[in-house]
């Protein structure tokens, strides 16, 4: 049986478990060895490594790879955005397929990846990019395909539930549960792409346009991440049967925009019910819950990062391009590949409808309830529920959970509770489901 010949691209945690599953000795499915690794690109050659490596697979060059004919498939596992784009391109140019797990890079050149891809008759396959070991990717580009997708929704950062499950489980603290996720791994020491929502907003760009056909621009996402979360909310959320978690959203919206797909997206710490499904969804697991027709409504669980998982995909996309390899075809699969066939385009914020959740600060005066309510009314707000929760020394706190409303209308009636005489502070602000 042909074999198929990889160089990965990076050694770190995912590429040393691409190694160590290429390498495992017990219960192999037998087509894995027909992959063989032909060389790892490193930065520094004779760093001391846990896993021992032939001498003659490393190199500090990875173009080294890129320019072997000998190779089939590059493996890109080393993180960062512009070298990464860089070697991703130049690898389907010189006729090699990727598998990547870079969400940054997919998320933000994607277009003009898969396109190199299609003009050079080669694939870039990306499902380690989105919830490590979930196969969420090659579902949407295969098995769903008979579907209309409606809407997506998860809890696609690990990190972020970790903090959240951890703060509502023992009470803990915000920052001192970032440093143990730090410690245990689970966060970068730089954390800003986790606890900001930069991450969720990669990974559900990648999946919005895989359901939806169409190329969406990143950055006219509305992010908002975990790291202004208080205890207090986490509390009263439980007191009024939710959990927070940090949700990416995504859904068809009924805004006409001539022939264009309107696309409702957004990335926010949210309430959800407990009896949610997606409320039971502990600590660095994934899930992601979309609704199609005719098919329902699905839910794909699993642990979201970690060497392990991520390395599973990786391999698993090897896997396919191996398959592909051995049927010897000219044409290229267009399941496994992948381009746009619709225009899609994000909503305006302001026009991003969704249920919400805020917290008040206020004196604790007759008639201050009915004042909020009012305003909220006046400019035709919902309330699901407003209630008055703790009240000291004076001061009053009250917790509004509105029903389904645009952005521009919860935030102009946001301004005008904020300068309320009675109105001390809106202390917070979370989307709701």
């Amino acid at each position: 049986m042909q074999k198929c010949k990889i160089g990965i691209i990076g050694f770190g945690t995912v590429g040393k478990g691409i190694y160590r599953i290429l390498n495992s000795q017990s219960s192999i499915h037998p087509i894995l060895k027909e992959i063989e690794i032909v060389g790892i690109a490193v930065k520094n050659i004779n760093k001391k490594r846990d896993i021992e490596l032939e001498n003659n697979l490393l190199t500090n060059n990875p173009f080294k790879l890129i320019d072997d004919p000998n190779i089939d498939v590059i493996v890109e596992v080393m993180g960062g955005i512009d070298i990464a784009k860089d070697i991703i391109l130049k690898s389907l140019k010189a006729g090699k397929s990727v598998v990547t797990a870079n969400k940054a890079v997919i998320a933000r050149f994607g277009t003009e990846i898969y396109t190199t891809a299609t003009k050079y008759g080669v694939y870039v396959l990306t499902e380690a990019a989105v919830c490590g070991g979930i196969p969420i990717i090659e579902p949407l580009k295969r098995s769903l395909r008979s579907n209309q997708i409606n809407k997506m929704v998860g809890i696609i950062n690990g990190t972020t539930n970790f903090i959240l499950t951890k703060m509502t489980k023992e009470k803990a603290d915000y920052k001192e549960t970032l440093k143990l996720a730090q410690k245990l791994g689970f966060a970068e020491f730089d954390p800003t792409a986790d606890v900001e929502g930069h991450d969720a907003a990669d990974k559900i760009s990648i999946l919005t346009e895989l359901a939806f056909g169409g190329k969406i621009n990143r950055d006219s996402i509305s992010t908002e991440g975990i790291n202004q979360i208080n205890i207090k909310d986490i509390e009263y959320a439980n007191k009024l049967g939710f959990e927070i978690k940090l949700l990416a959203f995504s859904e068809r919206s009924d805004i006409n925009s001539n022939d264009s797909l309107s696309l409702n997206i957004w990335v926010g710490p949210s309430l959800i019910p407990k009896s949610h499904p997606l409320a039971a969804v502990e600590g660095v697991n994934n899930a992601i819950l979309i609704e199609a027709n005719p098919l329902g409504e699905i839910m794909l669980y699993g642990p979201g990062a970690g060497s392990g998982p991520t390395a599973s995909s990786v391999v698993s996309d090897i896997l396919n391009l191996h398959a592909s390899l051995l049927k010897n075809s000219s044409s290229i699969d267009p399941l496994l590949s992948f381009n746009f066939w619709k225009d899609c385009h994000v909503i305006d914020f302001n026009q991003i409808s969704k249920k919400n959740y805020l917290r008040i600060i206020c004196l604790d005066t007759p008639g201050v309830i009915g004042k909020i309510g009012d305003l909220f009314g006046n400019n035709d707000v919902s309330i699901e529920s407003i209630v008055q929760l703790d009240a000291s020394e004076n001061k009053a706190e009250i917790v509004v959970i509105t029903h389904e409303v645009t952005n521009g209308k919860f935030e102009k009636s946001k301004k005008e509770i904020s300068v309320l005489s009675e109105v001390e502070l809106i202390a917070s602000q979370l989307s709701c489901i």
